[in-house]
């Protein structure tokens, strides 16, 4: 299932439904910049950890995976799902406006880049809206020579302020000062129609067109879910590899599916467990660190509905009660 998003700038300056107070932030960094920050690197399954980034680049995480206060890049689907660390304590000003964001929130970070550092160019291909997922900046501390370069546009967001980055497109960060470090809030939160509402109006035809995955409000309490549980079935490799271009096609893996902590869900494939949280208000269960592109939900017979999105575009796949020899 393949669906194209029609081109759209790379980069929109968002209206919240709330002030941003520059001089606030910049305050608050005082409460946590007495220490020097964690170099950014890549994490793993399985707790390995990438080597550090070569450049001046670092990260203070205030939501990560497990609330680890350590832990610098920015996560994904997996065992935890992401909370409060311990230095968004020290932040009340910032945690109250994230709190006004009308989105689910995966990782929330304070990026620091210092000054001459050059990043080499990629692509966050994750970050995509018609996958569900946005990442937004609100600069706290910039300087006119530190630039983003975003699909070939220089970009040099000031403070108070809010930008929604289409990452997915290759981007680099440079700042050539001698002396400014850069400091940007980086928040990764899922789409929902109230975040769209903060576009500029030029992108609501874009919106409306359905190309993008509007995830639904959360329901205020978790489904029951009506099947047996534990569950044992196969499923699709493709529905837990987040790169995978047909989540539902793919040799059959060992999955287990049993309850977790409080009214959550635990989902295990080929011996990696997700965490499952309630999705829309259809009894489905999305993976944590991720969006509503895929989720699954008990099916009539008490198998597995495994569904997929891109924009509203949709694809099921159901697995049998009786579980299948691959």
């Amino acid at each position: 299932m393949t669906t194209s998003t029609t081109a759209a700038a790379e980069a929109a300056q968002l209206t919240p439904a709330f002030d941003l107070d520059a001089d606030r932030l910049a305050a608050e960094l005082a409460a946590v910049t007495s220490h020097t920050w964690n170099v950014q690197r890549t994490h793993t399954y399985g707790g390995q950890v990438g080597q550090p980034a070569p450049i001046d680049w670092r990260v203070l995480p205030l939501r990560s995976l497990g609330g680890d206060a350590e832990r610098t890049d920015p996560g994904g689907p997996g065992p935890q799902p992401f909370t409060p660390t311990r230095w968004l304590e020290q932040l009340p000003y910032l945690a109250r406006l994230l709190d006004q964001v009308p989105a689910p929130l995966n990782a929330v970070r304070l990026m620091a880049l210092g000054p001459g550092a050059v990043s080499a160019a990629h692509c966050d291909p994750k970050y995509r809206l018609d996958r569900g997922l946005a990442r937004l900046h609100i600069p706290i501390v910039t300087t006119p020579d530190a630039v983003l370069v975003l699909d070939g546009v220089d970009h040099c967001w000031q403070p108070s302020t809010l930008w929604y980055g289409d990452f997915s497109r290759k981007h680099l960060v440079r700042n050539t000062s001698d002396a400014v470090t850069r400091v940007h809030v980086v928040i990764d939160a899922l789409l929902t129609a109230e975040l769209a509402s903060w576009f500029p109006a030029s992108w609501q035809e874009l919106f409306a067109r359905g190309e993008v995955l509007l995830n639904r409000p959360a329901p205020t309490t978790a489904p029951a879910w009506t099947a047996a549980l534990p569950y044992d079935a196969f499923l699709p490799s493709g529905f837990a590899d987040f790169d995978a271009a047909a989540p539902l096609d793919g040799s059959l893996l060992p999955a287990r599916l049993d309850r977790a902590d409080g009214d959550g869900l635990a989902l295990t494939v080929a011996g990696r467990c997700f965490a499952l949280l309630p999705a829309g208000d259809g009894g489905e269960w999305r993976f944590s660190g991720w969006s509503e592109q895929r989720t699954l939900a008990p099916g009539p017979d008490g198998g597995l509905l495994l569904r997929v999105r891109r924009g509203r575009a949709l694809a099921d796949r159901h697995v049998p009660a009786e579980p299948r020899t691959p």
